[in-house]
């Protein structure tokens, strides 16, 4: 092992024990429930809630996936940063709205809303394995990508199976004994690093290479420009209508993302969240220097062979062992705490929707779906771990389709909120109609179709096949609580939350 390799080895020993003592010492002297371990009693102010769903933001895949676009593709990246900061306006509106319908009916997850409002199981079970089969290739995206970045940061030292197998043992540590409280600890000095590293790679990339900025966008104009218009330098496929539907799509999208709604529930306040989305689309401005270090990639290594490594091939090949060392630990960490996140989500979803009885079985068995939730987590993980080690390519392909088939869960989770007559019948054949026009779609190769994102062609069925269905059964389901109830309890939840 060389002297680079052990430096960078040392420095990533140490921040792996360093994660996993964080994230178990975050649960100390809580009681130990399924609300504490799924939402955190809903006791997360903002900073917390701001570091935790920036982890929606910046994953493995903004260190790989970004700059690799860039790479690749060109300005087409950038709806990354459109849909993100836009989904944070809609999550102005309805993030509240969900967080004050789940704290008075003592909901967790996306599955209870869905059972809850329609006062259906067999709803909720539907959203629990919809949501599950969409969420598992990215958990083994993250396992992946942390593989990928130890290797690279590590000089080739740790390779991908072993650093897959260390990411699989600190988030499983972790999560079983802390849950979403010790996922937001672990946020916060995940983001500390990931903000250092940027702030380090956005002044020093361009200098090194170039002579600044400048000059790196004007040879990207005068030697690259079809980088810089739509469809990119990739062919077609991701032109301006993509792009603008792709936005579209996802902003709605990642508001009903199982993952999102655990960062909403956590929430002491609907205020907390309304903070979160003033502050959040900041953050997303920091993606734009992965998004600089693809382009300044294209003329400092342009025979690259996987345009993934464009960040770090740049960065090892420049910057001292230790520096080297800090970027890889903040990658590494912006794929365990998504990780980490995405299987809490799952297990509360399988443990307490599917096995625990639903919310039927809540209150006599709190500890047992715990228990379940905590089990599904760990055995998801090692299902994803195996797909990662044994077949990576298999699940991956699925994560194509996770946007667009959870994004056929909004009428569930939130049209029904302010559509009082929408009707669990209605909602459940909408499902179907969406799921099976996103297959076909991907199945035949029309997606995009007509330059547009075969997702939104999707939505549009389910939410035709919905209305009318339940234009033909609206007698037979009512909301729960009246709408003006269901807004006037923001105030009164809101003032008995507990704080941290």
């Amino acid at each position: 092992m060389s002297g680079q390799a052990t430096v960078a080895v040392s420095l990533f020993t140490v921040a792996m024990l360093a994660t996993v003592a964080i994230g178990i010492l975050s649960a100390r002297g809580r009681v130990r429930s399924m609300s504490e371990w799924s939402i955190t009693e809903r006791g997360l102010g903002t900073i917390f809630v701001l570091v935790l769903m920036a982890g929606e933001s910046y994953t493995s895949f903004s260190f790989l996936g970004a700059a690799g676009w860039s790479y690749r593709y060109g300005i087409p990246i950038f709806y990354l940063i459109a849909y993100l900061s836009t989904g944070l306006a809609v999550a102005y509106l309805v993030a509240p709205a969900l967080w004050t319908y789940c704290a008075r009916h003592h909901l967790v997850s996306i599955a209870d809303i869905a059972e809850h409002r329609f006062r259906s199981r067999p709803l909720g079970i539907a959203v629990a394995l919809i949501c599950t089969i969409f969420l598992v290739p990215y958990v083994q995206l993250q396992i992946q990508g942390m593989g990928v970045v130890v290797n690279a940061m590590s000089y080739g030292a740790i390779n991908l199976k072993t650093a897959a197998i260390i990411s699989f043992i600190v988030a499983e540590t972790f999560i079983l004994t802390s849950g979403l409280r010790g996922s937001a600890w672990v946020s916060v000095l995940k983001d500390s690093l990931a903000v250092l590293s940027i702030a380090i790679l956005a002044v020093y990339i361009p200098w090194h290479y170039f002579n600044g900025p400048t000059d790196l966008l004007n040879r990207l104009a005068a030697d690259k420009p079809q980088w810089l218009t739509f469809p990119g330098a990739g062919g077609g496929t991701f032109g301006a209508s993509w792009f603008v539907s792709t936005i579209l799509l996802n902003a709605i999208t990642i508001c009903v993302f199982p993952t999102t709604v655990a960062g909403y529930l956590s929430a002491k306040s609907p205020n907390a969240l309304r903070r979160n989305s003033i502050l959040l689309p900041w953050y997303q401005i920091l993606l734009l220097v992965p998004i600089m270090i693809g382009a300044a990639a294209l003329f400092a290594a342009p025979t690259l062979k996987n345009p993934d490594l464009a960040l770090f091939t740049l960065v090892t090949n420049s910057l001292p062992a230790p520096i080297v060392a800090l970027i890889g630990i903040a990658g590494a960490l912006s794929a365990i705490v998504p990780m980490s996140v995405f299987l809490i989500a799952i297990g509360t979803l399988c443990g307490r929707t599917i096995l625990g009885g639903g919310l039927r079985g809540a209150s006599a068995s709190d500890s047992r779906q715990r228990t379940a939730s905590q089990l599904i987590g760990f055995l998801i993980g090692a299902i994803a771990l195996a797909g990662a080690l044994l077949y990576p390519k298999l699940l991956v392909n699925l994560s194509v389709l996770s946007y667009e088939g959870i994004a056929q869960l909004v009428p569930a989770v939130i049209l029904g909120l302010y559509w009082r007559r929408l009707t669990a019948l209605g909602v459940g054949a909408g499902l179907i109609t969406g799921g099976a026009v996103v297959l076909l779609l991907h199945a035949t190769g029309h997606d995009p179709l007509l330059g547009i994102n075969g997702g939104l062609f999707a939505l549009a069925a389910n939410l035709l096949v919905a209305a009318a269905i339940s234009h033909q059964t609206r007698h037979a389901n009512h909301l729960p609580i009246p709408l003006d109830t269901f807004f006037r309890a923001d105030i009164a939840i809101t003032q008995s939350s507990r704080h941290i």
